[in-house]
């Protein structure tokens, strides 16, 4: 059973830097693609970044590249996010997940809150 536990979030001032984790457990997480999405206020789930099985290779959103890192350690089975240059419109529930399948919530973890506003 796939679970994924993110942390890290939080209320910011624009500019501002968060970093975002997510725990893996209960799959072969040195074996898999991983993606982070957000879902901001009344809007729908949104891909925001992702990375291969070795973190060798990243994607990113338009909306999010050279401000956003995503990263992985597979000894510890954990993803990050790193969040710098914070904008308003960044603020929503972020979440982790298994592979490209994110809009099933199987593959998802709870979220964590990021909230941009000064």
């Amino acid at each position: 059973e796939v679970q994924l536990v993110e942390s890290g979030g939080g209320s910011v001032q624009p500019g501002g830097s968060l970093r975002l984790s997510c725990a893996a457990s209960g799959f072969p997480f040195w074996n898999s693609y991983m993606s982070w999405v957000r879902q901001s206020p009344g809007k729908g789930l949104e891909w925001v970044s992702g990375i291969d099985h070795i973190g060798k290779t990243t994607y990113y959103a338009e909306s999010v590249e050279g401000r956003f890192t995503i990263s992985r350690d597979n000894v510890k089975n954990t993803l990050y996010l790193q969040l710098n240059s914070l904008k308003f419109e960044d603020t929503a529930i972020y979440y982790c997940a298994k592979g490209v399948e994110y809009r099933n919530e199987s593959n998802r973890g709870p979220g964590t809150q990021v909230t941009v506003s000064s």
